[in-house]
């Protein structure tokens, strides 16, 4: 899969194989082999966030796995600082919905920001993607800022699975394009 490059980071693919491997073994040193970069802070390792939810899909339909985990590598030391992932492939509508996590030690320094613009901008170049979707509860002010700093439209608002408020922000993937691509 493409490798995704932004200023500071490298968002490298995390192939089926591995992606099982890191879920049922939480070890990556067998993943991590061959690679040049490294994973001091373990993620994935002992947080696994989107595992649990990659893992079902890719075994019902392979080809899913492009849209989903991706390790983020901070280029300067070749660490391994947090994941990012979209939900799944596109809906029946275009929408596609990402999610992503930063180490404590590297939040607040432009890094999700980083990581949400290189993801957009691969994605938005994709067949059947028309809609781009940040889901966030409102207490999280440091994503709130995120999604509002891209000017996003507040979609909806409503209670998830455990019982939390959450916002839902949109924006199409053309205005997304003529907003942010064509500088």
């Amino acid at each position: 899969m493409q490798l995704i490059q932004t200023r500071h980071l490298d968002l490298h693919h995390i192939e089926t194989d591995d992606l099982i491997d890191l879920f049922d073994n939480r070890d990556d040193s067998k993943v991590l082999a061959n690679k040049s970069f490294h994973n001091p802070f373990r993620v994935l390792i002992d947080f696994q966030g989107p595992l649990a939810s990659a893992i079902p899909l890719v075994e019902t339909d392979p080809s899913l796995i492009k849209w989903l985990v991706r390790w983020v590598v901070l280029r300067s030391t070749q660490e391994i600082i947090g994941s990012t992932h979209f939900h799944s492939s596109p809906d029946e509508n275009g929408v596609i919905e990402i999610g992503l996590g930063v180490e404590s030690v590297f939040q607040r320094q432009g890094y999700g920001k980083e990581i949400v613009q290189g993801m957009w901008g691969w994605v938005v170049t994709e067949p059947g993607v028309k809609i781009l979707r940040y889901v966030v509860r409102p207490s999280n002010v440091a994503s709130v800022a995120l999604i509002n700093s891209f000017e996003f439209n507040l979609a909806s608002s409503h209670i998830d699975e455990n019982n939390e408020a959450v916002d839902v922000y949109e924006m199409s993937a053309d205005e997304y394009r003529q907003k942010f691509l064509s500088r």
